[in-house]
């Protein structure tokens, strides 16, 4: 999915001439109703236009060209909030039909029996229902989401992830769960089905990247409310001054009353049109921003929550270490050299191309200069990785070089005739009680010792722990390790606090005893294990990789599976925040230089004093009432590109955050409009057309 759907610019040919159709869609009434203010523009835009037309028959209270520019500009002001909307549903909408593209119709092989190797018969995925079981082998395309009761196989998810590496799925644990569109590389698989067809975890990421259901967030709702506030106060304003204006004509039998034309277009640049234009759009982006990232949000609220969070629970391997444990020593068997034994390491690494196999070539080359060998002419077969076998190597002649998991190789030496030495189980266990991972190494089915890989923790980590610091956010890491190796490796990793030895329960008390003290607390997790505390959390991000109870649990589901996301996560959601607050800021404050712009031109005739205010300096009360209402339209415009991509991130405080808004979009906010409606006013009086 994430060719087509991250593929796409920000204004795309394929996203604008539907966005433009679906500008004019939203023209409906109860659509428009949604936007309180820009429902005000849409109502002023029907009433100028019928005071156009009546005009137009000469009954008109202002000349026709003026009343028909006027309602022009608030039809261009509405169809430009509808577009920035519509552009940002159907970006969406493209991601969704990209996730489309992965459901493919095939052949399945249904068991009568849960069993590998009883008689299956062929149909249809649209056919299966929840408890069925289906049979699927190497190059198959699993129909439907469903849970391992047999087998184990490596499993191609970059259809749904964008990620090339396979993982393995088998029965039992936290990686039983398939999900549909994605495909079987290796061995075979026995799988129950958990869904019914359209309930798929890909046809749910489907309706929520389309948005049908998506809900206004607490901080929009909030929002929303403060501009129908101030919608209704500027209504009620605007309304009293019509007929102040006609007393105020009758008292001095002098100049003339405003107009209704000039009070919609004053109603219109008074109320916050701009941020009330955009706000959708901001909503609609976030999750699409979110997609992008690969990560599916199940609402708009979840992406909001995350720009406040203040406490980030995060899983030790994969998230702060690599993941990808590293070769860190050669721990040999008695009467077994440490050289005898990396050379066997690195032979039984030759063809493992994976991080942990390239490591041990490594550490083998740092400690006794072994490089890889010549193989040429030699007579020699690799043993790849096996889910099976849960081990790999090389066959030279007759020699057996294999390096694998401790029960694996205990096996493979009983099946060799060889004894399994006691100290080599001592050595692993210390191993496995410091946090690394034991590898055992065998000549011949001889045991010749462990491979200690060890936990590497990633670099700049400790920089990005103090970049959310700064942002006010605790970092606390979670761990099975014993307390000993969590302590150490949270000091190096930089972390606030860590949870060492975690149980489900441990997690659950962890976070509600932060809710406790009025935080917002976000966290990952895969395993069944982790579905209370992701139930818990506020922004639960589950790995796609995990269980259907862990997808079930969060809020948010990562479908690359990799869980420093939820950094990613948190910075996309306080980047909505930002730009919400950043356009609100602006919003408010370039209504200023309309009040300079309308009010004069509007009662100068009844007031002359009211010139005064006219710093500007504008042509005529016309041009200003339009050079005003154009720059309300335009500025529309100019910031749909910011309303979807959002303000740059940056790792800063509220306080801090909030004096940035004020300097760039306050200021900015205040002093642009007097340059744009200026110059709008000095090119319509070049034209003549005012």
């Amino acid at each position: 999915m994430s060719s087509s759907s991250q593929g796409l610019r920000l204004f795309d040919p394929a996203l604008i001439g539907p966005a433009i159709g679906e500008s004019f869609n939203k023209l409906h009434p109860a659509v428009q109703l949604r936007s309180p203010v820009m429902f005000v523009v849409y109502v002023g835009s029907i009433i100028s236009t019928l005071l156009a037309i009546q005009a137009a028959n000469g009954h008109g209270e202002a000349p026709f060209g003026f009343i028909l520019t006027v309602a022009l500009w608030l039809w261009f002001t509405v169809l430009f909030a509808n577009f920035a909307e519509a552009l940002a549903e159907g970006r969406s909408k493209a991601q969704a039909a990209s996730l489309r593209g992965l459901k493919k119709a095939a052949l399945v092989k249904k068991l009568h029996e849960p069993k590998h190797g009883t008689t299956w018969l062929p149909t249809t995925g649209n056919e299966l229902r929840v408890g069925m079981h289906f049979l699927v082998v190497a190059g198959d395309i699993i129909p439907i989401d469903g849970e391992v009761v047999e087998g184990v196989a490596s499993v191609d998810e970059s259809a749904i992830t964008g990620e090339s590496a396979p993982v393995i799925r088998e029965s039992g644990g936290d990686f039983s769960s398939v999900t549909g569109g994605t495909r079987v590389l290796s061995d075979w698989l026995v799988v129950r089905v958990t869904v019914n067809p359209g309930e798929t975890f890909l046809d749910r990421m489907i309706a929520m990247v389309e948005g049908a259901k998506r809900q206004k967030t607490p901080n929009e709702i909030a929002l929303s409310i403060l501009l129908v506030a101030l919608s209704i106060v500027f209504l009620i304003v605007t309304l009293t001054l019509l007929p102040f204006s006609q007393y105020a004509v009758e008292v001095s039998q002098a100049g003339k009353p405003i107009t209704v034309t000039a009070l919609i277009a004053l109603l219109v640049c008074l109320i916050p049109t701009t941020i009330g234009g955009l706000l959708s759009a901001i909503g609609v982006a976030g999750m699409s921003r979110m997609m992008q990232a690969n990560v599916i949000a199940t609402s708009g609220r979840a992406v909001e929550a995350a720009g406040d969070v203040d406490v980030l629970l995060l899983d030790k391997t994969g998230t702060i270490t690599l993941g990808n444990r590293q070769a860190a020593a050669f721990l040999p068997a008695p009467g077994v050299s440490e050289q005898e034994l990396a050379d066997a390491a690195q032979l039984a690494s030759l063809a493992d191309d994976t991080p942990e196999g390239r490591s041990i070539a490594v550490l083998a080359k740092q400690r006794f200069n072994i490089r890889e060998r010549e193989l040429a002419g030699i007579d020699h077969v690799f043993v790849p990785f096996s889910a099976h076998t849960r081990m790999s190597g090389i066959d030279l002649g007759q020699r057996r070089v294999r390096k694998g998991a401790i029960d694996a190789m205990r096996r493979h030496a009983e099946q060799m005739g060889q004894a399994w030495p006691d100290e080599v189980g001592r050595a692993a266990d210390d191993v496995a009680r410091r946090g690394s991972t034991p590898l055992i190494v065998s000549d011949n089915g001889r045991i010749l010792g462990v491979v200690e890989l060890k936990d590497i923790v990633k670099g700049g980590i400790k920089e990005r722990f103090a970049e959310l610091r700064r942002m006010g956010i605790k970092t606390v890491m979670i761990t099975g390790d014993n307390k000993l190796t969590a302590a150490a490796i949270a000091a190096e990793a930089g972390v606030d606090d860590f949870l060492a030895e975690a149980t489900p329960e441990d997690k659950l008390k962890l976070i509600r005893g932060y809710q406790a003290e009025g935080r917002l607390v976000a966290m990952t997790g895969d395993g069944t294990n982790d579905a209370p505390a992701l139930a818990q959390a506020d922004v639960a991000v589950a790995m796609n990789s995990g269980t259907q109870a862990a997808k079930e649990a969060g809020n948010m589901v990562d479908l690359d599976s990799n869980p420093t996301k939820l950094l990613e996560v948190v910075e996309i959601g306080k980047q909505m925040l930002m730009t919400r607050g950043a356009l609100t800021t602006f919003s408010i404050a370039n209504d200023v230089a309309k009040y300079f712009a309308i009010i004069p031109a509007a009662f100068v005739a009844t007031y002359p004093s009211l010139r005064a205010l006219d710093v500007m300096h504008l042509a005529s009360p016309s041009s200003a009432i339009l050079s005003a209402v154009i720059f309300n339209a335009l500025i529309i415009v100019v910031l749909i590109p910011l309303a979807l991509k959002g303000v740059r991130y940056r790792a800063i405080g509220a306080a801090a955050l909030l004096r940035r808004n004020i300097w760039i979009y306050g200021v900015g906010g205040l002093l642009l409009p007097f340059a744009g409606i200026k110059l709008i006013d000095l090119a319509l009086s070049t034209l003549g057309l005012v």
